[in-house]
């Protein structure tokens, strides 16, 4: 009786003990559990926060497009309040600006699809602004039905649309290019743009000169930077807008790199955007390289309240959450007037870009950028240093390739001296010494275009 006691005592503690580490497993694998929806949880609301920031967060900035340049005036026209004839959408569409067709109501699709709107009126323009569906722009209406003020968000630069309705209405594509977007005719169309002369210190016709030199799909970030609105040889200083797509992993953003994308948001977003914020960057206060950014303390800039910090983290996520887009056969077909795209061509030119071509030395699979320090001296692509010199390390970055179908309007590099890809392989052909035949710079095109 005592050993059957004495065993089934023991018995006793073993399950007890089992019962315990089970019951320890269990509740370690709810925490794990709990954290992870936690995660998961926190990952669709920096998503959502960041899709609303990216598409319609003005950060304040209409303090200075509406109020200070009075840029809604020329927008809405003397008929609603306004001056000049105002903003059509016929002449807002040729300006390069996109309308989201999914913010149009279905009566009002229905009156365009059978001619009904008049897109030779401001009055239109002022009503698809203020439904929200211009691509980019807000307008702040007043009590008496017009408009207060505009401001604009990152989308206007960064998205387009598909054009499945019309050209320039469709859904959006965020993180696009937006290569039709002509922002210098667009900014000189306001009103009072003493705000501009005063920072840069020259009169509103050399402002005015300036922005006609960019045309569609160019702007100038460094301008209120350095001052510089020509090269030397007298051509716009005004860079292609770059994409913001294909961004996880990838080291700077902008072609001359200046810092990561957060760091980027902020800067555009305060220095660019004119919205109301902190940003702060001591490089900027070197007077002999940036007198405008130094004499207006850019360096060092603060508002209160500050509309932009606390959404640069939802902003950051959802631009690395974009994708770049693969190119469909239809719209490789369309593409520097090749007949059909050849899946053999792409893969020989593969081993081109991976040997011969030396192009997988920088641009590495699968970023298509170097991991890590991402920068080189113009000596090295054998172009000119005038854009390299404008930022503070005064190198060029080594782009991402991915989605690079998607450059084909506005050309290549950073102010678009290349037409077409071929061009870009010509030069580095030559630059590089690298003896590519003709068989092999058409495969290697085939390739890229298709990453």
């Amino acid at each position: 009786m005592r050993r059957s006691y004495r065993t089934y005592w023991m018995a006793g503690c073993v399950g007890m003990t089992i019962v315990f580490l089970l019951r320890f497993a269990l509740l370690g694998q709810r925490t794990t559990a709990s954290f992870d929806d936690e995660i998961k949880a926190h990952l669709d609301s920096m998503f959502e926060e960041g899709k609303r920031t990216f598409r319609f967060d003005t950060f304040g900035d209409e303090a200075f497009w509406g109020d200070a340049l009075k840029l809604h005036r020329a927008i809405v026209g003397q008929k609603l309040g306004g001056t000049g004839p105002g903003l059509s959408p016929k002449k807002a569409l040729e300006l390069g600006l996109k309308v989201d067709a999914e913010a149009l109501p279905a009566d009002l699709v229905a009156k365009m699809k059978t001619g009904q709107v008049d897109l030779d009126d401001s009055v239109t323009t002022v009503a698809l602004l203020k439904l929200n569906a211009v691509v980019g722009v807000t307008a702040f209406p007043d009590d008496k039905g017009g408009v207060r003020s505009i401001g604009i968000q990152c989308a206007l630069c960064h998205s387009t649309v598909d054009d499945s309705f019309a050209p320039g209405i469709g859904r959006r594509l965020d993180g696009w290019a937006n290569r039709d977007l002509n922002v210098g005719a667009i900014v000189s169309l306001a009103p009072a743009l003493s705000a501009v002369t005063k920072v840069l210190g020259v009169d509103e016709v050399t402002v005015k000169k300036v922005l006609a030199g960019w045309g569609p799909g160019k702007f100038d970030a460094e301008l209120f930077l350095d001052g510089k609105g020509f090269r030397p040889d007298g051509k716009t200083a005004a860079t292609l807008l770059p994409p913001a797509f294909g961004l996880a992993g990838v080291n700077l953003h902008t072609f001359t790199g200046f810092g990561s994308v957060p760091y980027w948001n902020a800067f555009v977003a305060n220095l660019e955007m004119h919205g109301q914020g902190t940003f702060i960057d001591s490089r900027l206060n070197d007077s002999s390289r940036f007198p405008v950014a130094a004499r207006a303390h850019s360096g060092n800039t603060r508002a209160t309240p500050d509309m932009i910090t606390s959404k640069l983290a939802a902003l950051h996520f959802y631009q690395l959450a974009i994708p770049a887009p693969s190119p469909t056969q239809n719209q490789l077909t369309s593409i520097e007037g090749r007949q059909k795209p050849s899946a053999e061509n792409a893969q020989r030119g593969e081993a081109v870009f991976n040997g011969k071509g030396k192009c997988s030395s920088c641009h590495v699979p699968p970023l298509f950028t170097e991991p890590g320090w991402n920068m080189h001296a113009a000596s090295e692509i054998g172009i000119d240093d005038f854009q390299a010199n404008r930022s503070p390390d005064k190198k060029y970055r080594t782009t991402p390739l991915k989605g690079l179908w998607t450059h084909q309007k506005g050309g290549f590099y950073h102010d678009g001296r290349f037409s077409t890809l071929r061009e870009v392989i010509d030069h580095y052909d030559k630059h590089l010494r690298l003896s590519l035949s003709e068989a092999e710079k058409n495969d290697l095109a085939e390739y890229l275009l298709s990453l």
